[in-house]
């Protein structure tokens, strides 16, 4: 149940931002990967020091990796793929969003003809220094 109430705190909150996000000119929908990707492409949205957002677009694959500082909400905007999470390995679609907890190794792999288009939020505010690959 708790469990339930975190998840729709988060999604009122990730709709009243994507509205401030509309107010302010920036539409997800109007984000497009720019021509030629070769693999990823990272936008990034707005932020402060609690957290920050950006677009990724990823045409092939996110090796697998973790944050040991950050945690991290994935919504898949579009395009389909393979999720690694932990232990566990699973297909997600547009609609979908995924958790992950700071210290949690990750990957994605495009599965989809198109570039899959993720919303990333993590917080506290990412800067690129807390991106640790994973070995197995």
């Amino acid at each position: 149940m708790e469990k339930e109430k975190i998840v729709k705190k988060f999604l009122i909150i990730l709709f009243l931002w994507m509205g401030a996000l509309q107010a302010q000119g920036q539409h997800l929908d109007s984000i497009q990967a720019k021509e030629g990707l070769e693999n990823i492409q990272v936008i990034p949205l707005q932020g402060d020091s609690l957290a920050s957002s950006f677009v990724i677009f990823i045409r092939k694959e996110v090796p697998a990796h973790y944050h040991a500082e950050h945690s991290e909400h994935v919504v898949i905007l579009e395009g389909e793929g393979t999720m690694l999470l932990g232990d566990s390995t699973f297909r997600v679609k547009k609609g979908d969003m995924i958790f992950i907890p700071k210290g949690t190794v990750h990957a994605f792999v495009t599965t989809s003809s198109v570039p899959a288009k993720v919303l990333s939020i993590q917080a506290p505010r990412f800067t690129g220094k807390d991106r640790i690959p994973y070995k197995p």
